[in-house]
């Protein structure tokens, strides 16, 4: 017997009882032969699992993207005076809200439906609501703060959803 502590595995003395939750250290003690039979089914991932973990991480870059759009928008119209017949169209911002509100459904609501937190739910729909009230406004200060509390609420959202699935 060995002293080191089971990790997410399954040892074959343990068939009997009822699967441990995730990330649960077991308090029984495994061989090695046990272990290593073992290790693969417990470090195995699912595809399904990696798609939504990709479509969180597609949304916080996405989120960011629209920070760096924003904040350059800003600087570029006001400092040099131009690029604001194309950085400033609403088409752009209708796009982004769309491709946002569709990643965060997915992604979020996948998640949510496996781990069963409101959470990252919430907090993302917050977050989409405050980008939809920015497409409201005139463009200007208001739309850009609006914008900027939207996709940081809905990159946190996507943060907690992440966490929540480990």
């Amino acid at each position: 017997m060995c002293k080191t502590v089971c990790r997410k595995a399954w040892c074959a003395a343990r068939k009997g009882e009822p699967k441990p939750l995730r990330n649960v250290t077991l308090s029984h003690i495994c061989t090695p032969d046990q272990m290593t039979r073992n290790a693969s089914s417990a470090t195995r991932v699912s595809p399904r699992s990696t798609l939504r973990r990709r479509l969180d991480q597609f949304g916080i870059g996405l989120a960011g993207l629209c920070m760096v759009h924003c904040i350059a928008t800003l600087m570029i119209v006001s400092a040099l005076g131009i690029g604001g017949h194309f950085l400033l169209e609403p088409a752009i911002h209708r796009v982004g809200l769309v491709l946002a509100l569709v990643v965060a459904a997915v992604a979020i609501g996948w998640g949510a439906i496996r781990h069963r937190r409101a959470a990252p739910f919430v907090t993302a729909m917050t977050g989409l609501s405050f980008m939809g009230g920015a497409l409201a406004v005139p463009h200007g200060q208001d739309e850009i703060v609006l914008t900027l509390i939207g996709v940081t609420l809905v990159s946190a959202g996507h943060v907690i959803n992440l966490r929540a699935a480990r």
